[in-house]
């Protein structure tokens, strides 16, 4: 019974970590009341995304030492806090990209990977699944997010600045609260780590297949993710935020669905189908956002492939490594993220200078591509070194 337990406050904390999705949906007020141009306003979203897993770094060797509760605790203490730092945009628009950007990021990168890692040790057998399910929230979690903001923002005529310090106080209580029912099995609690270098980890095929692999995926699901409810800029208000929630609201279950996959089939084989698909969706761009309902197709398509990324490679990495060494292996493979951030905000320039996203799409469908035909030159290596269990990679 404290498995699921500790697996329901694991999703409670990711509902809260994921807020920053919901980005799209403040895009829009910010630049109305600020005078920003598209690409300045990714600004807190992008600055998140190199701070959060640049912290994963260090917290991944951190979290055996300090323990799942403390990393916890003190990440939903600077992530809510750091949502309320961000309401004071209304003097300078700095106090956003420190608040949501450097502060909130610090926070997730303590708390994100300690519902992955604890929830693992508690279900070894289903460690795919029961990471699309820890982590479901983090991309579910922004639908709801962005839903409220929205009838917030249009519907009650709030400010996003507002909006950002009510979210803020929310996010501090539930993630202290998840944060307090983290904690390992009991007979992992006194487990003793072998010695695991980061330059043995580089030098073998697969991390370093992982690590562009999910740069790609990464990079692609920013972009759509912070510019959603431009990439049809005819379409109404609501149906942009409906994009939004409906990409969420997908991330969500393509995590649940692409872990249950991981835990059934070869990871190659697996990775290679979800940046298949992401690639065809993003090629197929001009085909798709020609309308309203195109828009919401192509919200939820996009979203699909993007919450696999987010379970493929924690799965593999927990098969390779073992779950002993999940959030320090995952920890430097989540760094991929860094220069994925880049993607919104430079395609959010393109936009500005070309006044359409088609090129910056195709550009990281070609990327996801590249992904794809790097795999394929993968030496087969032992199969001891390239498995999860029951599978070989």
């Amino acid at each position: 019974m404290q498995r699921w337990l500790i697996l329901a406050a694991a999703v409670l904390m990711q509902v809260c970590l994921g807020a920053t999705y919901s980005w799209s949906v403040y895009v829009r007020p910010i630049r109305e009341l600020t005078g920003l141009m598209q690409g300045p306003v990714q600004l807190p979203f992008t600055v998140f995304y190199f701070i959060f897993p640049a912290t994963m770094i260090l917290t991944g060797s951190l979290l055996p030492r300090l323990g799942p509760r403390f990393c916890a605790v003190l990440g939903g203490l600077l992530f809510g806090g750091g949502w309320m730092l961000a309401s004071l945009g209304t003097v300078h628009f700095a106090f956003t990209v420190a608040g949501i950007g450097l502060c909130a990021g610090i926070g997730a990168g303590f708390a994100y990977i300690v519902p992955i890692a604890t929830c693992i040790r508690w279900f070894p057998d289903n460690k795919g699944l029961v990471t699309g399910v820890a982590v479901a929230g983090f991309g579910g979690g922004a639908a709801l997010v962005s839903q409220t903001a929205g009838h917030l923002m249009n519907s009650l005529h709030w400010s996003p600045f507002s909006t950002f310090f009510l979210f803020g106080l929310i996010f501090l209580c539930c993630v202290l609260l998840g944060g307090l029912m983290m904690r390992n099995p009991a007979e992992s609690s006194t487990e003793r780590l072998p010695p695991l270098l980061f330059a043995q980890v580089l030098r073998e095929p697969p991390f370093r297949l992982l690590y562009l692999a999910m740069i790609a995926g990464l990079a692609a699901g920013f972009t759509v993710n912070a510019n959603l409810k431009e990439l049809f800029p005819a379409g109404s208000v609501q149906t942009g935020i409906t994009a939004v929630a409906l990409f969420a609201l997908a991330n969500a279950l393509g995590r649940v669905i692409w872990g249950a996959i991981a835990d059934r089939t070869r990871a190659l084989t697996a990775i290679r189908c979800n940046l298949t698909g992401q690639a065809a969706i993003l090629f197929c761009s001009p085909l798709i956002l020609i309308s309203e309902n195109g828009l919401l197709l192509y919200a939820a398509l996009t979203g699909f492939h993007y919450g696999g990324v987010l379970v493929l490679y924690a799965a593999t990495v927990a098969g390779i490594w073992g779950h002993k060494h999940v959030g320090q292996v995952y920890g430097w493979l989540f760094s991929a993220n860094i220069p994925a951030a880049l993607a919104p905000m430079l395609a959010g320039m393109f936009f500005d200078h070309s006044q359409s996203f088609t090129g910056a799409l195709r550009i990281l469908a070609g990327l996801l591509v590249l992904a794809i035909l790097f795999s394929f030159r993968l030496k087969i290596l032992s199969k001891q070194t390239m498995r999860i269990p029951g599978n070989s990679l």
